[in-house]
């Protein structure tokens, strides 16, 4: 009977064994799926799912653009730790979704945490977590061991409440998700819309900068930034076109399609799975 008893307490110690190291692997790949980069001299982005995070390295704290999701704090921090032995100060949120500001909860007790006032109204309509306590109307700045880092709001876009951040001294933008490296989604619930999202990217093209931050995708260059402005005018003339041609709103998903718009070949890009159906709404009202 003892023999028994042994026999099974050591099958249990190694299936316990088994059940802790597949617990340990599955934390350890959740820790692990973010990457930091550098893209200039005290400029850093971190990547993986959820939105591109800027990190501002100065003399006096670390200034972060973005947090993505709730579960990715430690991990943020465990990076910025790697270009950085100070403490993140500030946090500018580029726009409310959660992908973005999904960690201001964790930064709060430690950081000031900034948005637009109406991201942080969109916040508030949606229930989230983690409210900034700054806000601002059209532009503000963050002054940290001698690094000015300027935030402005520079119309609509992809929401009603974008806020686009520029790095005078590195000649360097984070647009947020008004830049997108597969195709962009328009956020019609808040605010979002295709016509005062041109005349933001041209704001956008007023700054003097050479090096782009989107909010998802690899880094760009002022030329990449440019083909995105003129994507956009491409798509908006396009639906009107089919528009004016009797295009039903059912058939626009189909009819939108075009060889030499990436947007509308990226399947599974939010444009095309989500943003449809309001684009048409807002051009059929602009033709009416």
């Amino acid at each position: 009977m003892k023999k028994k008893i042994a026999e099974l307490n050591k099958k249990l110690f190694l299936y316990l064994s088994l059940v802790g190291l597949v617990v340990s692997s599955s934390f350890a790949i959740a820790q692990n799926r973010l990457a930091i980069e550098e893209v200039k001299d005290g400029l850093h982005m971190i990547t993986g799912p959820g939105g591109n995070i800027g990190v501002r390295v100065t003399s006096e704290g670390v200034i972060l653009i973005d947090d993505k999701f709730p579960q990715d704090f430690d991990e943020i921090q465990s990076l910025v730790a790697t270009v950085s032995n100070l403490p993140v100060r500030y946090v500018v949120n580029t726009h409310h979704h959660g992908d973005h500001s999904g960690s201001n909860p964790g930064f709060l007790p430690i950081a000031e945490v900034i948005a637009h006032k109406n991201a942080r109204e969109n916040m508030i309509r949606g229930n989230q977590d983690g409210l900034p306590r700054v806000v601002y109307s059209n532009e503000t700045s963050v002054f940290l061991g001698g690094i000015e880092v300027q935030v402005f709001h520079l119309g609509r876009g992809h929401t009603n409440g974008d806020s686009v951040v520029y790095f005078p001294d590195l000649k360097t933008v984070h647009g947020g998700d008004l830049l997108h490296g597969i195709a962009p989604f328009i956020d019609y619930g808040n605010g979002g819309t295709s016509r005062g999202w041109v005349g933001t990217m041209n704001n956008i093209l007023s700054l003097d900068f050479d090096t782009a931050i989107p909010g998802h995708g690899a880094i760009m260059n002022r030329r990449d930034v440019l083909n995105f402005r003129n994507q956009m005018e491409a798509v908006r003339h396009r639906m009107a076109n089919l528009i004016r041609n009797g295009l039903d709103a059912v058939d626009a998903p189909e009819e939108i399609r075009d060889g030499n718009l990436s947007w509308t070949q990226a399947e599974n890009g939010l444009f095309m799975q989500r943003s449809i159906p309001g684009f048409y709404e807002e051009i059929s009202a602009e033709l009416d």
